[in-house]
């Protein structure tokens, strides 16, 4: 479906004391996206999310979903939400039920599934979001990140086709926020329109698509963070705090002159544009005339191939000190070494380790899973195009449907490969046996 998949027009709010929440807001969000909100407390971003999935009723304006108006009767609201889900800021307001698995059930029971379904769903669930091991605990004895997860996996269980997340990764550890970003990211690509409002600006410059800046229930931008950030009048008079990339990034080019875009949003970009790796020189075929391989060698190996532990066995052989340069991209490959069957360095934040790494001559393997290969391509071309930067890449047979050893590509045929060929869409696959990983 063309079009956005949730579109305000002229939106006005105001709560019981009268005072505006919302001015006249009319924006786009883009299907397929990852849409960060910005602002200051009492902003407006709250209410906005609640009017998104019906929750709250405009004053003025309206909101429309897949271009047609939101209806407020009980049916209509009901199968909104079954597209549109939210996770709250505080898992209290949001978490009531005894255990970690009624109230991950809870949704979809009330659409009426049957129970293998809601089992089905709340089993996918609490595995993606890493909590499969808690689903008898009650949910009081949680910690506070525990009880956030458990309030993700309830709003996963829905299926959405939107989901949105307000202040997701306040009182999270560092651990919990890499594993929800790169959550984020595998559902949005499987085409989940992802939306989330954070006071954290560096995790917002390097995961959005796009941001929009609220202040005062009124919209202020809505665009690229490169086109945010390069609008210094505007940040000055918002007074938002740049980036810790883009800072340096300006220090780079006041400095010694090298323009500013395109601009670095990683902590790989920046590096390699500030001190650019060594690498084999210009890559023949490269859209861009700068553009280096990459010294080092990133092997991907693809947890959902049969063969895995013999391509794990050639790739030791080529490899020193295979398990301090190892890691796993993507809630499959997290669960294998959550089961013990997978022995990593980096069980999260893997993949910019690895892109660190090969960077300066070092070899890395990334496990994965097959339906997340061409996103590994994806961020792969991203680094390429921004700094010039390409990957030497590595990966199993059964990834390039050919010969029994590892076989090398680029990121431009990775991203090329279908996601899900020859397998559900379950993420606990078929089952593996052994422990491919070495110590």
């Amino acid at each position: 479906m063309k079009g956005p998949v949730i579109a305000t027009k002229e939106l006005g709010f105001s709560y019981q004391n009268g005072s505006p929440a919302l001015r006249g807001v009319s924006l786009e969000v883009h299907r397929g996206r990852k849409i960060a909100f910005l602002g200051p407390n009492g902003a407006g971003k709250s209410t906005l999310f609640l009017h998104f999935n019906g929750i709250l009723r405009p004053k003025k304006g309206e909101v429309r979903y897949n271009d047609v108006p939101l209806r407020y009767d009980q049916r209509s609201l009901a199968l909104l939400r079954q597209d549109i889900a939210m996770v709250l800021q505080n898992p209290d307001d949001q978490i009531f039920s005894s255990t970690v698995e009624e109230d991950v059930a809870f949704g979809p029971m009330n659409l009426g599934l049957e129970r293998a379904e809601v089992e089905r769903r709340v089993d996918v669930s609490l595995h993606l979001v890493g909590m499969e091991g808690l689903r008898s605990r009650p949910t009081q004895q949680l910690s506070f990140g525990q009880r956030k997860r458990v309030s993700l996996a309830g709003a996963l269980a829905m299926r959405p086709k939107v989901l949105i997340m307000d202040e997701p990764t306040a009182g999270l550890d560092s651990e919990m926020v890499h594993e929800l970003l790169e959550l984020s990211d595998e559902l949005n690509h499987a085409g989940m329109t992802m939306i989330m409002s954070t006071h954290d600006i560096e995790t917002a410059y390097e995961w959005a698509d796009e941001m929009v800046v609220l202040i005062g229930g009124e919209v202020v931008f809505s665009g690229t963070p490169e086109d945010l950030f390069d609008r210094h009048m505007l940040l000055d008079r918002l007074r938002i705090v740049y980036p810790y990339a883009v800072r340096m990034n300006q220090q780079l080019h006041y400095r010694t002159g090298r323009p500013e875009r395109p601009f670095p949003r990683t902590l790989v970009e920046l590096t390699e544009k500030c001190f650019p790796s060594p690498a084999t020189g210009a890559h023949e075929g490269s859209e861009l005339s700068h553009a280096r391989l990459s010294a080092g060698t990133l092997y991907i190996a693809d947890v959902d191939d049969p063969g895995l532990p013999g391509q794990v066995d050639d790739i030791a052989g080529r490899m020193q000190d295979l398990h301090r340069s190892s890691g796993v991209y993507g809630a499959k490959a997290r669960r294998l070494v959550r089961d013990g069957r997978l022995d990593v360095h980096h069980p999260f934040h893997a993949l910019e380790n690895a892109l660190l790494q090969v960077s300066v001559g070092k070899d890395f393997l990334l496990y994965t899973d097959t339906s997340l290969i061409s996103l590994v391509g994806r961020e792969l071309a991203k680094v390429e195009g921004r700094v010039g930067l390409r990957t030497r890449v590595v990966f199993s047979a059964h990834a390039t449907r050919g010969g029994d050893r590892p076989q090398e590509a680029d990121a431009g045929s990775i991203r090329e490969i279908k996601s899900q060929e020859d397998h559900g869409e379950d993420i606990n696959g078929r089952p593996l046996e052994g422990r491919f990983g070495r110590s």
